[in-house]
């Protein structure tokens, strides 16, 4: 399967994540070390110079506020807003911003401070509720060679109707994807 091409600053709602192959996000306790030094040459870079703004949730933020962490390791620098039920008890950080409003309010603040760039959701249930809403313009998953078996599943909405996609490329748009791996083996100790 060849990659799309490169993301471009388009001002677009971006909901963009690394997954595992059995769909989480990210590990117990929101968990990342599970995808350190898996990304292909240049993705970052990519990603540093598309995003004008992030729009992440409360959890996450909480989690990397704890570690001092950033999107992309620190080489990104832009507004960060976190949407928050509470944000008399964030943890506040230079750049970051606390909005407690309705999600289609956040994304106009986001895309606003954004400058053309895009508006990239870093958070499973704000992206959830954002497709809901008709407000993704885009789904941008980079698949993690790994089976985690438990964490923050991208999207989690029992007893919802299928939501259907349309793959960016050259293909087809609504046939699958295939994807083949071969598990490691592991050392007989």
């Amino acid at each position: 399967m060849n990659d799309t091409k490169p993301q471009t600053a388009e001002g677009k709602v971006l909901w963009h994540f690394t997954m595992s192959l059995d769909g989480f996000v990210a590990g117990p306790n929101h968990g990342m070390d599970w995808m350190a030094g898996t990304n292909r040459p240049g993705l970052i870079d990519e990603y540093v110079t598309t995003t004008g703004a992030v729009l992440g949730g409360r959890d996450g933020w909480d989690i990397a506020a704890a570690s001092g962490g950033r999107p992309y390791g620190g080489d990104w620098d832009g507004p960060i807003f976190v949407l928050t039920h509470h944000p008399e008890d964030a943890t506040p950080a230079d750049g970051v911003t606390f909005l407690n409003c309705e999600p289609a309010e956040a994304v106009r603040i986001g895309l606003e401070a954004a400058g053309g760039k895009n508006l990239e959701v870093l958070s499973p249930t704000i992206g959830r509720q954002l497709l809901e809403l008709g407000l993704i313009d885009e789904i941008d998953l980079h698949v993690e060679p790994v089976l985690l078996g438990e964490g923050i599943r991208l999207y989690h909405n029992p007893d919802s109707e299928p939501i259907h996609l349309h793959r960016v490329g050259e293909a087809d748009p609504t046939l699958e994807v295939n994807v083949r791996y071969r598990p490691q083996q592991r050392n007989a100790g």
